[in-house]
């Protein structure tokens, strides 16, 4: 008989925790879930806006290149030290944004939701390894993620390419088209030399974000991709010479028209006239609904559910599900939940490292989790997964290849350790094994929980055993 409540707690689900019960009705549990999200938990907005961060980034970055131009060493130095305090200050913001995304994700009654924010934010990684994308990255998650979780997969494409933190992760902040009216008046000025077009937002919105690879777009899209692209950029970014073109508060997403590259688009056979702002948003609209995007999607979420090699009946169902309903999330969310592929092989799934902490927190109890902010991104980084730094535009990995190496279990045994070594409180460990992985728990697991010597170390045990590191 198929365990259905650990694959809904930790298939769908985020890990179990010791309080919760799954009802009967597993199927419904999870739907509830999806009415019942949140998508703007209070402890968010505790963090500095971007808002802020922005401004302070770009009045410093100007402020050193005078200082250099003008040869003045003194205000150099000056200048150069605020940038430095800038991104200490971007630094502790991004350990608190971390360390509150795992307190939601440990602490969360609705973790089948939680599990495709975290998907979904995969799906279109940024990676926040320099200031100030550190905090944008985590604005990006709170908002343009959680805010289109079950709506229709071109509202989430468009919240997601729009943001700040996209376009300035792919570089769209330097793109602009080269005959746009304000690059043919000052493309002879050396401080605008770097702008011109730039490719990258547009290939990744088709080979990762849309289509995927292989499915029959040409360099030639991608560049009339790019052109359509041309005017969104970030306000609070720009160079002294070109802000008074572009309005709207510090880190907000704006289209300057005199940035854009004139002229109508063919993009996979389809024309787009010349149309401002909406040439983009069209071709976005397309691309949302294209065949090959519900291919893509479908396979990706049948992978990060199923297995790593998904069987192709629950892809096709996704697949259906998506265009059935014109890209709606929640009806491919439902046909997920009723997928039989879904419940019949438990514990396929190797966790990341991200799910293996979540997991650990939960059958812990979320307030084990560090209260030093960078403590939480030293765990992180330890076990190989710092927290929104993928490093690519692809994102992380989701197959056991990408995480099952020794050095990695490693860590993992070691963390579990750490967290169990003060001991666990009255935990009876035999009993939380029990709770935690239900009918998954093997005997020799079993076992050697038992004959731990201090229930600390036989929770040790089962955080590190082989059923506790898949899903």
């Amino acid at each position: 008989m198929t365990d259905e409540a650990s694959i809904a707690n930790d298939r769908f689900g985020l890990g179990a925790r010791p309080q919760t019960r799954v009802p009967d009705d597993a199927r419904g549990w999870l739907a509830e879930q999806l009415r019942r999200f949140d998508p703007a938990p209070s402890a968010v907005f505790d963090l500095v806006p971007p808002a802020e961060l922005i401004p302070a980034f770009a009045a410093v970055r100007d402020r050193v290149q005078a200082a250099r131009r003008s040869g003045d060493s003194e205000e150099e130095e000056a200048a150069v030290e605020e940038r430095r305090e800038n991104t200490r200050r971007d630094r502790r913001n991004a350990f608190a944004a971390g360390a509150t995304r795992l307190r939601i994700a440990a602490q969360s009654e609705t973790p089948f939701a939680e599990r495709l924010v975290h998907f979904w934010s995969n799906h279109f990684a940024v990676s926040a390894e320099r200031l100030p994308l550190r905090s944008l990255a985590a604005d990006y998650e709170f908002s343009a993620i959680r805010h289109n979780l079950t709506g229709n997969f071109a509202d989430l494409l468009r919240a997601a390419i729009g943001h700040p933190a996209m376009l300035m992760f792919l570089d769209q902040t330097r793109s602009a088209g080269p005959n746009s009216p304000l690059i043919s008046r000052v493309n002879n000025r050396r401080s605008d030399r770097q702008l011109g077009l730039n490719e990258n937002l547009a290939r990744e919105v088709l080979e990762l974000h849309t289509l995927g690879v292989r499915s029959g777009y040409t360099q030639a899209d991608v560049i009339e991709l790019a052109r359509a692209l041309t005017g969104w950029t970030v306000a609070g970014l720009a160079r002294r010479n070109m802000r008074r073109f572009i309005d709207g508060a510090p880190g907000e997403t704006v289209f300057v028209p005199e940035l854009h590259e004139p002229g109508a688009r063919t993009l996979l056979g389809r024309n787009y006239p010349e149309d401002g702002e909406d040439q983009a948003l069209n071709i976005l609209a397309d691309l949302a609904l294209h065949p090959a995007t519900a291919r893509h999607i479908a396979t990706k979420l049948a992978r990060h559910f199923i297995a790593d090699v998904p069987p192709e009946s629950a892809i096709a169902r996704l697949e259906r599900a998506f265009l059935d309903s014109g890209g709606e999330l929640s009806a491919v969310y439902a046909a997920l939940i009723d997928a039989p592929e879904v419940w019949s092989s438990p514990r396929t799934k190797f966790r990341t490292p991200w799910d293996w902490m979540v997991a650990t927190m939960r059958a812990v109890g979320g307030n084990a989790i560090p209260r030093n902010p960078q403590v939480v991104n030293r765990l992180f980084e330890m076990l190989g997964q710092p927290i929104w730094q993928p490093g690519n535009p692809s994102g992380w990995g989701d197959v056991a290849s990408d995480w099952a190496s020794p050095g990695a279990l490693l860590s993992r045994v070691e963390i579990a350790n750490r967290f169990t070594m003060n001991g666990t409180g009255n935990v009876d460990p035999r009993a939380l094994a029990q709770v935690i992985m239900g009918e998954a728990l093997q005997p020799a697991t079993a076992q050697a929980v038992a004959r731990a010597e201090a229930p600390g170390m036989g929770v040790a045990l089962m955080l590190s055993s082989p059923e506790f590191m898949r899903r």
